[in-house]
């Protein structure tokens, strides 16, 4: 394989990686807030009411889907990655993904504090890359 076909593969795993963990992380976390308040869903129905609760959200239930699917995406790309490039790289890129997304999608309010913390995790995966 060439060098451009190998950095390619092991970017295009990672961002694999990091795609599915950030849309599954922003499915589950805006299931749960349509859900509301888990404690009084079980102080309702019980415990088995707040689990039928969640098991029966479609959105809890693509996310979870997404992390089951990032989870076999990880098995691969550290199969086939170096471990050095590819743990920092999809940890930090899941990261600066759930930030954005966070604030695109969810509407939180993301401070300067943290895009600042982003612009360096980007730094830090550009120096990894190299």
């Amino acid at each position: 394989m060439s060098d451009a076909h190998t950095t390619l593969h092991s970017w295009a795993c990672i961002g694999v990686v990091a795609a599915m963990a950030i849309t599954g992380e922003c499915l589950i976390a805006a299931a749960m807030r349509k859900l509301g308040d888990l404690d009084i869903i079980r102080a309702k129905s019980g415990m088995p009411g707040a689990i039928r609760a969640v098991l029966s959200s479609p959105m809890f239930l693509l996310g979870a889907t997404c992390m089951a699917l990032n989870f076999f995406a990880m098995l691969f790309t550290f199969s086939t990655v170096e471990l050095s490039l590819a743990a920092p790289a999809t940890a930090s890129l899941t990261y600066v993904g759930n930030a954005v997304a966070a604030k695109l999608f969810l509407q939180e309010n993301v401070d300067r504090r943290r895009w600042l913390a982003v612009v360096f995790v980007c730094a830090g995966v550009l120096l990894l890359s190299k």
